[in-house]
């Protein structure tokens, strides 16, 4: 498999599930002018990452690569056993793709949705506050959890990718006490320090 990427970014997940379940994969780092080439928007038409490549098939979105690797691999046990266990983990990915990442995208680039100054400051903090708020739902689920659903899945390593963002924009998440315990539990785990190792992050 090959992997596109931009360091840091949502791919970061499917690159830890990658190491989690063994499979072989090679990394293609890609800069944000690259992903509006061409030769990229013949794989992924929409100019974002990740790609997933696996022989002649060509998989686009985070949530979606991040299941087919779990799939490919059920020994690893990273969707869940049990229809229940299944749909839990389908919510956790679908808060982290559609409510957590989508409002994330306003406070990276509100520029791509108002253009002026104002408006874009306006834009991206209020973006920044409901992201805020979302990490509030996730760390009273955690209480007294160890992972978003019963046992560890998909969705924990994009929770703990967009929980980097949030770090690295200095969002005011530092009492969510259950939340960083996540991203510590995550970010000693060896594969997700082979994954960061890997892209440099670390």
């Amino acid at each position: 498999m090959k992997l596109y990427y931009l360091p840091g970014a949502c791919p970061l997940a499917t690159q830890i599930v990658l190491e989690w379940t063994g499979t072989p994969y090679e990394l293609q780092a890609v800069s944000r002018s690259e992903i509006k080439e061409p030769a990229y928007l013949a794989l992924n038409p929409l100019g974002s990452v990740p790609v997933l490549v696996d022989g002649d098939f060509v998989l686009t979105q985070s949530a979606a690569t991040l299941e087919y690797v779990a799939e490919l691999n059920p020994k690893a046990d990273l969707v869940g056993q049990t229809p229940r266990q299944r749909a839990e983990t389908r919510r956790w990915l679908g808060f982290c793709n559609s409510d957590l990442h989508r409002t994330f995208s306003l406070v990276f680039g509100p520029g791509a949705y108002v253009s002026s100054e104002a408006g874009q400051k306006e834009l991206a903090e209020k973006a920044a506050a409901r992201v805020v708020f979302l990490f509030g739902v996730a760390d009273k689920h955690l209480a007294g959890r160890n992972w978003l659903g019963d046992q560890r899945s998909v969705a924990d390593p994009y929770l703990y990718t967009i929980t980097r963002w949030a770090k690295a924009k200095q969002l005011d998440i530092g009492g969510m006490a259950n939340l960083q315990a996540h991203y510590e539990r995550m970010h000693a785990d060896a594969g997700v320090q082979a994954a960061l190792k890997k892209q440099g992050l670390e």
